[in-house]
């Protein structure tokens, strides 16, 4: 019998992380990320339960609990693996909504398993909730579960918040089944964006596509009302100030400066090894500043951390090998021995050590090309108790948006790129600290917790309930 809940969240991932103990006995722990952290109290209280894909192909679990969480796992086979999310949700939809970076792939049989996990996905969302439950699905991988769990329980209260940035029309047109994602998303009661002009964007189609009759964010259909709205989601930045004000990773950030050998400037990137994230653009800039001799290999050194991401999908793959021939060139033209210009790390890292990072760079360079949000900015930001250090963000991030303190800049323009970062080096102390000053004070009370209330509280949950 399974145990009904008022409120389900609705992911791709659970949060939890599989681990073998000892005696080769499956458990679970709970995995680190924004999301989880903001929505557990609201999960714990209602005893509420997540749905999700558990990693691993072929059968799931049985459902469990963890942390007064209700767990309940959804199967993928390695096929689905494949078309459902490699390929329709991060070779067809990712591109496509990130401005075609990279040129969207469109395949049939991808669109078809889509669809059936998609599925999936609604019928155990409509087999856990409790009558009148609220349901809060979760990013682009779902965009059909609200109109499909509708459908089999219209007594539910559907959100649906897309994590990624929403296209204009004109780009969203191009995918071949655009009607069933649209009318998808319009299942559900809210849909939530992490900007204003993706809100608007999406109410518009609905009139473009589907003929649809809005007012103000307010979209008609089949005698309901969607409504669309901005909500900019964010870090828990308390936990963030902890752990960057931790002896252990003050310590560690001082090691850090000394490893890399007491440099004037140290510029930091953190990215998933991703097209949209601007990496080459920004290994160029630096190249170019270093052969113009504005910036000296000694005073400045570069540390970009790439996380692996998405390894089996080829774009990923062609775009790893364009950036570490990058990074060779860099190091080849302008390093001298035992004193290399970039130290560039394809690998991922605990969150102390990316604390000690961000605490010891001097410039953080966040320059997608395009970005949902982007939480490194944040994340840096929150981690600078001592109001120094400066964030060179590409105006192409939704967190420019928030962080308008930071040094923007166009990350298609080269040269905008290199005078944004020359400014962050040449920066007076106390002109950093004064816009590091405002932008800690907008994330302390703009924190991933009050996203979630934000949210919730428009999607008509009272937090008493």
């Amino acid at each position: 019998m399974v145990e009904r809940s008022s409120f389900v969240v609705v992911a791709n991932r659970l949060p939890v992380d599989e681990v073998i103990s000892e005696d080769g006995e499956r458990q679970w722990r709970p995995s680190p990320g924004g999301l989880v952290t903001a929505l557990h109290p609201v999960l714990v209280e209602h005893r509420g339960t997540w749905i999700g894909w558990a990693g691993g192909d072929g059968e799931a679990p049985e459902p469990f609990e963890l942390e007064g969480i209700n767990i309940h796992p959804v199967p993928l086979s390695a096929q689905e693996l494949e078309r459902y999310y490699e390929g329709q949700s991060n070779a067809t939809i990712w591109p496509l909504y990130h401005d075609a970076v990279e040129t969207p792939v469109y395949k049939r049989r991808w669109r078809e398993a889509y669809r059936l996990v998609n599925q999936r996905f609604a019928r155990a969302a409509a087999e856990v909730a409790a009558e009148g439950a609220t349901v809060w699905v979760q990013d682009y991988q779902l965009q059909q579960v609200p109109a499909m769990l509708r459908e089999l329980r219209p007594d539910l209260r559907i959100g649906f918040f897309l994590h990624i940035p929403f296209p204009p029309i004109e780009l969203f047109m191009q995918m071949p089944f655009r009607a069933e994602v649209l009318r998808g998303l319009l299942g559900s009661d809210l849909v939530g964006f992490q900007q204003r002009l993706a809100a608007q964007n999406f109410v518009r189609l609905a009139r473009h596509l589907l003929g649809l009759r809005y007012e103000g964010h307010s979209i008609q259909v089949d005698g309901r009302k969607v409504k669309a709205g901005a909500f900019p989601i964010s870090i828990d930045t308390a936990d963030m100030e902890r752990l960057a004000a931790d002896p252990g990773v003050q310590a560690r950030a001082k090691q850090i400066r000394a490893e890399l050998g007491d440099p004037k400037t140290i510029i930091l990137g953190v990215d998933r090894l991703d097209y949209t994230k601007g990496i080459e653009l920004r290994l160029k800039a630096f190249r170019e500043l270093l052969a113009d001799g504005r910036l000296e290999v000694g005073d400045a050194v570069m540390v970009q951390v790439a996380t692996p991401s998405r390894e089996r999908v080829e774009h990923y793959q062609t775009l790893r090998v364009r950036v570490e021939r990058e990074v060779g060139r860099i190091n080849g033209e302008f390093s001298r021995v035992g004193v290399p210009a970039v130290h560039y790390l394809h690998q991922s890292m605990p969150k102390n050590e990316l604390a000690a990072l961000y605490v010891a760079a001097d410039v953080m360079m966040v320059t997608p090309l395009r970005d949902g949000m982007n939480l490194v900015a944040k994340e840096y930001v929150a981690c600078r108790s001592d109001q120094g250090g400066a964030l060179v963000l590409s105006e192409f991030a939704g967190a420019a948006t928030e962080l308008r303190q930071s040094f923007l800049c166009n990350p298609h323009d080269p040269e905008g790129v290199k005078e944004a970062l020359l400014r962050a080096v040449a920066a007076e102390p106390a002109e950093l600290r004064r816009r590091m000053r405002v932008m800690q004070r907008h994330l302390r009370t703009h924190d991933v917790a009050a996203w979630a209330r934000a949210f919730l509280r428009e999607l008509g949950v009272d937090e008493d309930e």
